[in-house]
């Protein structure tokens, strides 16, 4: 099953999940159950200024990456000022909360696994815990240099790759950089993991894609749910056999066994947030049917010469 709708911020209401302890809270899921998934449930949400969500844990793994403003994320034990680019796990059980102070309203992407359920369906899976006793921590930049650190990041793209895999400064005492750090490139594709098993997720994956003109994945399918929220340029795609173009505030959801690939026919560069849900397996992830279509091939030319 496939799903395409556009996204904007033009929308209000709260989730009923926190009991009217949350304030100037909107947010609203582009894939869920209405939308054919069984795991995925990702959705955008709104803090307005003076807004915040109290603090609270969930029997569900969930994500988030920042697009917009500047809340507020109490997580681990520490209160972190994020901004655009930022992006956080919230692991099953950790308690975690947020709050807007600024003047500008904070948006960000949220993804959950499995997903939440329903208000009275069966015993609620998120627990609102008491506030915080003693005054509020100042919050600080995450700084992922601090070994304490853990489940934030920060990644606002891929620069054009010539520009990204030039290496610059001296070859002793250059900035740091790691598997944390690195990109999966190919056939004109920059991929970086943002929420994935390094930063601590069992359940689910989030990662940032860039594509140089040019780029291409051929169709493929996976064993797991995908959806991509398209935030920069266009690109042509190929779903189950019919091509489409997507731009910047759609979002494409695909379910499990939906063949789709990605073309970029438009002479510039396009970026998207993508997630999965279920993590995927560490092996056939991707089934590619070309290659299974070469193998009968084989198999048909050997049956006839024999």
């Amino acid at each position: 099953m496939a799903h395409v709708v556009s996204w904007n911020w033009d929308f209000e209401g709260g989730d009923e999940t926190y009991e009217g302890r949350a304030r100037s809270f909107a947010r609203s899921v582009l894939v869920g159950r209405d939308s054919g998934a069984v795991h995925t449930d990702l959705a955008l949400c709104r803090l307005e200024p003076g807004g915040s969500l109290p603090f609270h844990l969930h029997s569900f793994e969930r994500c988030a990456y920042v697009l917009g403003g500047a809340p507020i994320v109490e997580l681990d034990g520490r209160s972190y000022q994020f901004g655009p680019g930022d992006y956080v796990l919230f692991p099953v059980g950790m308690p975690h909360a947020w709050r807007n102070e600024s003047d500008e309203e904070a948006r960000w992407v949220e993804l959950s696994t499995p997903q939440p359920l329903l208000i009275g369906e069966r015993e609620e899976d998120t627990l609102l815990l008491p506030p915080a006793e003693g005054p509020a921590q100042v919050p600080m930049a995450p700084d992922p240099s601090d070994p304490r650190v853990r489940h934030v990041g920060h990644y606002l793209g891929t620069p054009p790759q010539a520009a990204a895999f030039a290496v610059d400064g001296p070859v002793r005492g250059r900035a740091t950089a790691g598997m944390d750090t690195a990109l999966l490139a190919y056939s004109g594709i920059s991929i970086k993991m943002l929420v994935d098993g390094m930063l601590g997720a069992n359940l689910l994956t989030m990662f940032m894609v860039d594509y140089e003109p040019g780029g291409a994945a051929q169709v493929h399918d996976h064993p797991f749910e995908e959806a991509y929220l398209f935030l920069e340029g266009e690109i042509e795609g190929e779903i189950d056999g019919k091509h489409r173009l997507f731009r910047a505030g759609e979002l494409l959801f695909c379910g499990v066994g939906v063949v789709h690939g990605f073309f970029n026919t438009s002479g510039g560069r396009v970026r998207w947030i993508e997630t999965q849900a279920p993590q995927p397996p560490r092996r056939n992830s991707y089934r590619w049917p070309a290659h299974w279509e070469r193998l009968r091939e084989r198999f048909a030319a050997a049956s006839n010469e024999s």
